[in-house]
């Protein structure tokens, strides 16, 4: 048969997508590119909030009249929707077949033959070991090194739609690196829930980057997420001293006030939190740091929404990625009897863009001037006369240049920039 799938959420998913191909095609089947030519239409989602749920029943809703010219055309929900709400939307006859969560991918070759179904118990032993995925990244590749969640925070479904942290043994995951690096893919992530928590045998996060940054081929190494209350002095030192770990990490803070960090059960507090950044940017000045923030938190204030904003301005992340809070069933934030207006949760995240916006472009345009190394991943989405990539601390940078650069490193000087883009020469 011939398969499509389309992909939603963070890079978790995108690596899991690449495992679902791997075993597709081991069965016999075959990817294509167009959603025309499918038989069966593969839908891997994400549930972190209530838009992404929606946007995928929207593309399924679009898709279901493909079955009138295509009888036999089969619809398959993967991943966290897939676990959380897989079993209602089957009952509901929406147009799909087939609800396959996270640990169950390994029978998909199985269950398209089968009447319409659902395979969603979790396996707390599956890491998917001796299956290698099919890097589909031009440029860039995701290595997954740990799945699932032991954290809670109370307003986060993933612990309940990944199931509880195992980690990958470590020579699939070497395994998967050399293969990405086979693949001239020079700029690899490795991925986790709370990668800090890699535990395996012996082999501590810290250790496992120093292993890896003796890898012959490797260029650059990065890793998400980090979760702030692991994030150990150990670890700062190894990316201090590994030359192949990139000069940026993404580090999660999510309120900037100690009190709704209590109500989040995140573990720490924004003091902690500012004491690793201080710790971090002292062993690696140029550090470029970026963080994920909610407003409009249940229970928050105005006063506690301002310490966001106040950390925001001391600490001067380099990007942000912010969001209104999203009730998710099961979660102990959603049964919350402070539920803050939808309107006051808006206007709270446009002023909270608005702010990064600013600091943004003036760290961006902080590097005018400076020699910066890209990976050059593509032309320009905006003309084929440049060419765009990544720096190694992850902005997105644009150069003049031809094809035969791409897929290259070079050095070029920023001489300009925009809140989202370094434009070098």
């Amino acid at each position: 048969m011939k398969y499509y799938i389309e992909t939603y959420g963070c890079q978790m998913n995108v690596s899991d997508s690449e495992l679902v191909s791997s075993i597709l095609r081991t069965a016999g089947h075959t990817e294509v590119n167009s959603i025309d030519e499918a038989d069966l239409l593969l839908f891997n989602t994400c549930s972190v909030r209530e838009h992404a749920e929606q946007r995928v029943l929207g593309r399924i809703a679009n898709e279901r009249h493909r079955k009138k010219h295509k009888p036999e055309l089969k619809i398959i929900l993967l991943g966290c929707m897939a676990q959380r709400i897989g079993q209602s939307l089957l009952n509901e006859n929406c147009g799909i077949d087939y609800v396959v969560g996270v640990d169950q991918y390994r029978a998909l070759p199985a269950i398209i033959n089968q009447e319409p179904s659902a395979l969603i118990d979790f396996d707390f032993d599956e890491v998917y070991e001796e299956l290698m995925p099919i890097h589909s990244g031009s440029r860039c590749g995701f290595v997954t090194i740990m799945r699932g969640c032991n954290n809670f925070c109370s307003y986060c479904i993933v612990p309940y739609v990944r199931g509880r942290e195992r980690s990958r043994p470590y020579p699939e995951i070497l395994k998967d690196i050399q293969l990405a690096i086979d693949n001239d893919l020079k700029d690899i992530t490795l991925l986790g829930q709370n990668v800090n928590s890699y535990q395996w045998q012996d082999l501590s996060f810290p250790k496992l980057l120093l292993k890896l940054n003796d890898i012959k081929g490797l260029h650059r190494l990065r890793f998400v997420t980090s979760h702030p209350k692991d994030f150990s002095d150990d670890l700062i030192l190894i990316m201090r001293d590994c030359d192949k770990v990139c000069e940026h990490i993404h580090l999660p803070m999510q309120s900037g006030d100690s009190g709704i960090l209590d109500m989040m059960n995140r573990g720490y507090s924004y003091e902690h939190y500012l004491s690793r950044i201080l710790k971090l940017r002292d062993a690696i000045p140029e550090v470029s740091i970026t963080t994920d923030l909610i407003a409009g938190f249940p229970g928050e204030t105005e006063a506690q929404f301002e310490s966001t904003l106040s950390a925001m301005r001391e600490i001067e992340f380099d990007y942000a990625f912010c969001f209104k809070y999203s009730p998710r069933s099961g979660t102990a934030a959603a049964d919350s009897k402070d539920q803050i207006p939808e309107e006051i949760r808006l206007e709270r995240l446009q002023r909270m863009i608005d702010l990064q916006r600013e600091i943004t472009l003036k760290k961006f345009r902080a590097q005018i001037g400076k020699t910066v190394e890209i990976y050059i991943e593509d032309f320009s989405k905006k003309s084929m006369a440049q060419l765009s990539g990544k720096t190694r601390d992850f902005k997105i940078a644009v150069v003049s240049g031809n094809e035969s650069q791409i897929g290259k490193m070079v050095m070029a000087k920023v001489v300009d920039a925009t809140a989202g883009t370094l434009i070098c020469e």
